[in-house]
């Protein structure tokens, strides 16, 4: 899993039910842009919002269109349903399976790390940490990390802190393993590539992911300087399908560039007519 991946929307119809055929479409549309890999089920694909059968459903349908690898969001707050949605995306073809932290309740960095070990030594598939303080108010320590990756099972981590510092720790205590660092920001991509970032599972990938990948393709080739230009171009728009407007606003953006997103699922609502007057703008300089 290295490059850039988008934690791909999930398309709902009018009725709030998943769209399949939308679905299928929005893996043709990514993949004709650029993308490297996909990732159903994980914030942005309001996998929380679905049920467990939704969910495996959702995976099968990616892995049956998509013609590059998947990483599917498998992670839930306990082991036993994690394990078990981990093997419903193996069975579906997933490649490896994206584990958020649990949540709900806290747990300190060694129950973290037993957790981890416990699902990679039954998992079918590689498991891929996830780390997304904002939604689980829990972080994983780069020291936790580090052990972790020298376990066979234990394919990489997606890093969702924004926290540069402690992005580049934890690269350094993952150097020796073969272990994929991806970055969950994209306004931070170029930067988290100079710290040695494999790549990015980015929101921003669903909206522009030609423009993302290319932040990625000119770091690799040597252009930082132009990486840098063009990933300072995409935070303002990163920004406003994140931070400021969440998956509504990134599913409304999407349809503006003509990408079968479909609809958000409640609770979520549609975006108020300034915040569409700002995504419209931020859309048209792409």
């Amino acid at each position: 899993m290295d490059g850039t991946g988008p934690p791909l929307v999930t398309p709902f119809d009018e009725s709030g039910d998943v769209d399949e055929r939308a679905l299928r479409g929005l893996v043709d549309w990514v993949e004709a842009r650029g993308v490297d890999f996909l990732v159903p089920c994980g914030s942005n694909g309001e996998a929380e919002l679905m049920t467990a059968a939704e969910r495996a459903r959702v995976v099968e349908v990616v892995c049956d269109a998509a013609s590059v690898p998947v990483l599917a969001g498998t992670g839930c707050p306990g082991l036993r349903e994690t394990l078990d949605a981990t093997d419903r995306a193996a069975d579906a073809g997933a490649d490896a399976a994206l584990v958020v932290t649990p949540f709900y309740y806290g747990h300190d960095q060694a129950t973290l790390e037993a957790y981890y070990r416990d699902l990679a030594d039954e998992a079918p598939v590689p498991i891929y940490l996830y780390s997304v303080p904002a939604y689980t108010d829990t972080g994983l320590a780069p020291e936790t990390v580090g052990r972790l990756a020298d376990h066979p099972n234990v394919g990489g981590m997606k890093d969702s802190s924004g926290d540069l510092e402690r992005f580049t720790l934890t690269r350094r205590a993952t150097a020796d393993a073969d272990f994929d660092l991806l970055v969950g920001s994209g306004s931070v991509l170029a930067h988290a590539l100079d710290a040695g970032a494999d790549g990015g599972v980015l929101a921003l990938s669903n909206v522009a992911p030609g423009p993302a990948s290319e932040v990625y393709d000119r770091h690799r080739a040597g252009e930082r300087a132009a990486a840098h230009d063009l990933n300072a171009a995409l935070v303002a728009l990163n920004r406003a399908v994140t931070a400021e407007h969440s998956v509504p606003g990134l599913k409304y953006a999407m349809r503006e560039r003509g990408a079968p997103a479909g609809h958000e699922r409640r609770p979520h609502r549609p975006p108020d007519e300034a915040a569409r007057a700002r995504l419209d703008d931020l859309v048209a300089g792409l």
